[in-house]
């Protein structure tokens, strides 16, 4: 026997504690290398794991499987991935290894102890398992903490299902919205109490208390009971037994030292670059202490180091940005797991192979996604009937300070008075943790799942009175001021029921999709929309490779050098739509361009158009108002004396792709040639008049 052996058999140490400190082989004994350092700022593809990217419930391999709200994961030691499913599931799904999956438990929306499908859950969010393979699951909308054993027994540990704030045995504590859960390795179980704006700990006695946090949101490190969170969503342990905390509306991660003093490790600040940390949402710590979080603002997945060092690992390319990355889990070989909850999908997130092709699968919700059951309703009443249209997906807008392509419109809006109601126009639940923004704003607003309502004071009349408390929850400053008003996640709507109040942008501004995934909005079919207007092209125009306007002419023909590298068209065109009033000018559905000959036969590669811009979807790049829209782009209320949409039809934006290009002269020989545009809107008119440019190439 070695001394090493023997001494560690003297001190008692157990078998297992033996096996973990040494590796045995034959006719030797060695003690492990160190665990692997984790690399930073590694980056690789998205690899689909389950889901087909369609919101609905269905077992099965892979990509045949759907979710509902895939928002919590889990990975047991046998390499089971666990899912908290919401919205309308209100389960608990498995991800085998072999890729199955299958549900373990829960079954209708209610809150019900038992096994496998006779327990109930209300939109479960947060998992974690204990070292005996218990999963707890954070059960949002039953105000509580669940705990399944292996065998699938599902038990209260903590909360009576109502909600508010109360330490103290469990089956009298009271949380409000519990997203977030952790277990230590002594089993003590973490809980982020998000509306409380608190961190809690249920110990192994089983009493609830107050780790760290206060009465009121807020941000402030310190002592426990002085720190403030503002919404906290996710947890998760280092190895020192210190809790990190993804603290969401503060743009902040923190950490709850084993004193109980809460410090914060990194910040995202107004003032801070386009880059910086927004909305943590989700997170992971490895075993030397690099931190992985899931960003909700931007569909981001970042890694911070020692260094506090902020780093990409995923959605900094076109393609990989998640719809909502709600849940990370730590998986061998330096990789993740990520739960899209709005994608529908769950994915695997690995470094790059050297030399392979980094080629990702389908990311985000799939273009096959059902849109919400509106059947053609308007979210301002009547809601059977006509209202106009004033904005159209993917119109350019300005910042009010002098830029006039700052951003893209991301939604449908539509006209109303200032004080009217604006109404739901589908049942939905809300998923997000965070569902209101910009009180008191005109950009004030409410996500409903997949639907976004702009433009209002939520859930107030036009007095600022509630319109329903048990469902928007105001908050109060320090002066009995309201701060903001919270609808938390699993919060219900039925059809034609109240939102809020118009504000003074006198329309309501309606978001189909998740961010980076927003739909065209008039594809609801809204009752009695009708577009019977053709497009009108103003003027068709091509610019060199340095955007100046090629004005030379022979003959009635604009004349153009084979021997620049590059040609841009630029469209000037609008639409109107039936029953608007005639000055108001909207944006295109889609535009293309061909080349004909003089005879107006299409060239070789043109015979169909070339159809480069197209607003079935929003593209998420910030950089892609500039990219469809040339100088000289605005609407009135930002600066131009007259709403002009200048596209840049040798740019590309449609599919979810963003691309600039140039039409290169040399495609063509010298002659006589016919540029045709092709303007659609998304009734299918196509505009006529002043479509064709001609050109003489030289």
């Amino acid at each position: 026997m070695s001394r090493n052996l023997w001494l560690a058999l003297a001190i008692g140490l157990t078998a297992a504690a033996l096996a973990a400190t040494y590796v045995f082989e034959p006719g030797a004994l060695r003690k492990p290398a160190p665990p692997k350092v984790t690399p930073l700022g590694w980056s690789g593809p998205l690899q689909l794991r389950a889901g087909d990217g369609v919101q609905g419930l269905r077992d099965g391999i892979g990509a045949q499987a759907r979710f509902s709200d895939p928002y919590g994961l889990a990975l047991g030691r046998d390499g089971t991935l666990y899912v908290a499913d919401a919205g309308d599931n209100n389960r608990i799904r498995t991800i085998r290894a072999d890729g199955s999956v299958a549900t373990f438990a829960g079954s209708d929306e209610g809150f019900r102890d038992g096994v496998g499908a006779a327990a109930a859950f209300d939109t479960p969010s947060g998992l974690a398992l204990d070292a005996a393979g218990n999963l707890y699951v954070a059960d949002t909308g039953n105000h509580a903490i669940r705990k399944i054993d292996p065998q699938g027994a599902v038990s209260t540990v903590a909360g009576d299902g109502s909600a508010g704030y109360l330490d103290g045995p469990g089956k009298v504590a009271r949380f409000n919205g519990p997203t977030g859960v952790a277990v230590d390795a002594k089993g003590q179980v973490y809980v982020a109490d998000t509306y409380n704006d608190r961190i809690r700990v249920i110990g192994l006695d089983g009493q609830v208390r107050t780790l760290a946090g206060g009465e009121r949101p807020g941000y402030q490190d310190g002592p426990a009971a002085f720190a403030r969170f503002d919404t906290p969503t996710a947890l998760a342990l280092d190895r020192h037994g210190r809790v990190l905390v993804a603290d969401l509306r503060n743009n902040a991660i923190r950490r709850i030292g084993l004193d109980g003093a809460v410090s914060t490790l990194l910040q995202g600040l107004p003032e801070d670059p386009p880059d910086a940390l927004r909305r943590p949402l989700s997170l992971a710590v490895t075993h030397d202490g690099v931190i992985y979080v899931g960003e909700m603002a931007r569909g981001r997945v970042l890694q911070i180091g020692a260094d506090r060092v902020l780093r990409t690992i995923s959605g900094a390319v076109a393609g990989q940005r998640l719809a909502r990355p709600s849940a990370l889990a730590l998986a061998p070989g330096d990789s993740l797991y990520v739960a899209d909850a709005l994608g529908y999908r769950v994915h695997r997130l690995a470094p790059a192979v050297p030399g392979a092709a980094a080629i990702a699968d389908a990311v985000g919700p799939s273009p096959l996604n059902p849109l919400p059951r509106s059947e053609g309703r308007w979210p301002l009443a009547p809601q059977t009937a006509w209202h106009e249209v004033v904005g159209t997906l993917g119109e350019v807008r300005g910042d009010g300070d002098g830029e006039s392509r700052h951003h893209l419109h991301g939604g449908l809006d539509i006209a109303g008075d200032v004080g009217q109601r604006v109404l739901a126009i589908a049942d939905a639940k809300v998923s997000s943790p965070h569902a209101t923004w910009g009180l008191g704003q005109l950009g004030e607003g409410l996500g409903l799942d997949t639907l976004g309502y702009v433009h209002m004071r939520v859930g107030r009349d036009a007095r600022g009175d509630s319109l329903d408390p048990t469902r928007f929850h105001p908050l109060f400053d320090d002066t009995g001021k309201l701060e903001r008003v919270r609808v938390p996640r699993g919060t219900r709507f039925r059809v034609g029921e109240a939102l809020g109040t118009i504000n003074a942008m006198a329309h309501v501004h309606l978001i189909v999709g998740a961010e980076g995934y927003q739909r065209n909005a008039i594809s609801l079919g809204f009752l009695g929309f009708a577009d019977r207007y053709a497009p009108q092209i103003e003027r068709v125009a091509l610019l060199d490779d340095a955007a100046q306007p090629l004005e030379q002419r022979e003959q009635g023909r604009v004349v153009v050098s084979r021997a620049l590298p590059g040609v841009q068209i630029v469209v000037d065109a609008w639409d109107q739509v039936d029953g608007n009033q005639a000055r108001r000018r909207l944006g295109l559905y889609a535009l293309g361009y061909q080349w004909l000959d003089a005879a107006g036969t299409p060239m070789p590669g043109y015979e169909t158009p070339r159809s480069n811009i197209q607003f079935d979807r929003m593209p998420s790049e910030d950089e892609a108002t500039k990219v469809i829209y040339a100088d000289g782009s605005g609407i009135t209320v930002h600066g131009s004396a007259i709403t002009r949409f200048r596209y840049v039809l040798t740019n590309t934006a449609r599919d979810g792709k963003l691309a600039t290009g140039l039409w290169v002269p040399t495609e063509l020989p010298p002659g006589d040639y016919t540029l045709r545009i092709t303007a659609k809107d998304y009734s299918g008119n196509v505009a006529g008049a002043k479509r064709d440019l001609e050109v003489r190439l030289q």
